[in-house]
């Protein structure tokens, strides 16, 4: 068959069109990759203000506050163990990387996510996009990141990015459509605007389903965390992989349980976040 059928160029099709990506759009990139490392660095440097022993302290009271008294023990236990371990500093720059992109990924994904729960040609087109984003490997995403933002910090955010916005758009599309059609019904009987709807009724009863996809894109990203760490991104990822690459066993394992830490602790913070929001509702 390889024979009878010449092969496409798929692959100088691909470097074609980043090149013309690159050259015509550069200003914008240079711009978006000095925009990302102001807000990364901008996070780090408020994390790193405060000092470690008050910053376990205010995390243990935002997760007895948003969760309950099992997971801000766990916060208590879990971040004195990542400052014991000599892992802090790092911790706070996969904390920066994480609620940067998870931010950019609430800020880009519930909008277009509710734009498509209105609009079904939209949700025609964004579908197919994100079962594309969901299957093509993460380290894919690295190649056309490190192209456009060279390498640090900044192709880590927009590979993780990437990688997690899926789910808060799936979600967020989700949430909106399952509001029973009673109620929106009866909304609209009462001559409410399609603004006043969604803002006032539909938003609200859909947020426990939001807040669990802004769940699942903080794990996603979070996973990203060694990946990027290939491209120069700081962090506990950039512990892994050093261990990994310099066979460390027990470094590697020390870094990788200060992720498990951070990834436990906000994995439950918005799980009961969300559980606490339809339970209000």
């Amino acid at each position: 068959m390889g024979n009878l059928f010449p092969k496409l160029p798929v692959a100088d099709w691909i470097d074609a069109f980043v090149d013309w990506l690159t050259s015509t759009f550069e200003v914008a990139f240079d711009g978006i990759s000095e925009g990302l490392e102001v807000v990364v660095d901008s996070l780090v440097a408020v994390f790193a203000f405060i000092p470690s022993f008050i910053f376990i302290i205010l995390m243990t009271l935002i997760a007895w506050k948003l969760a309950n008294k099992k997971i801000a023990l766990f916060t208590l236990v879990g971040l004195f163990l990542v400052d014991n371990l000599g892992y802090w500093e790092p911790m706070l720059d996969t904390l920066a990387l994480v609620l940067s992109a998870v931010i950019i990924s609430i800020i880009i994904g519930v909008p277009l996510g509710i734009w498509a729960s209105q609009k079904n040609t939209v949700k025609q087109i964004v579908v197919p996009v994100l079962d594309f984003m969901q299957t093509m490997p993460a380290f894919v995403y690295l190649i056309p990141a490190i192209f456009f933002f060279n390498i640090g910090v900044v192709p880590g955010v927009v590979a993780s990015v990437i990688f997690s916005m899926p789910p808060t758009i799936r979600l967020t599309i989700l949430g909106v459509q399952q509001v029973p059609a009673d109620i929106t019904e009866a909304t609209e009987s009462f001559g409410s605007t399609t603004a006043q709807k969604l803002l006032k009724v539909q938003l609200p009863l859909a947020m426990p389903t939001i807040m669990a996809g802004i769940n699942q894109s903080i794990m996603l990203a979070l996973s990203m965390v060694v990946i990027a760490a290939m491209v120069g991104a700081p962090g506990l990822g950039a512990d892994v992989y050093r261990a990994v690459t310099q066979i460390q066993i027990g470094r590697g394992f020390e870094a990788g349980l200060a992720i498990v830490v951070v990834a436990i602790i906000l994995d439950r913070i918005t799980q009961n976040l969300g559980t606490k929001k339809q339970g209000g509702m």
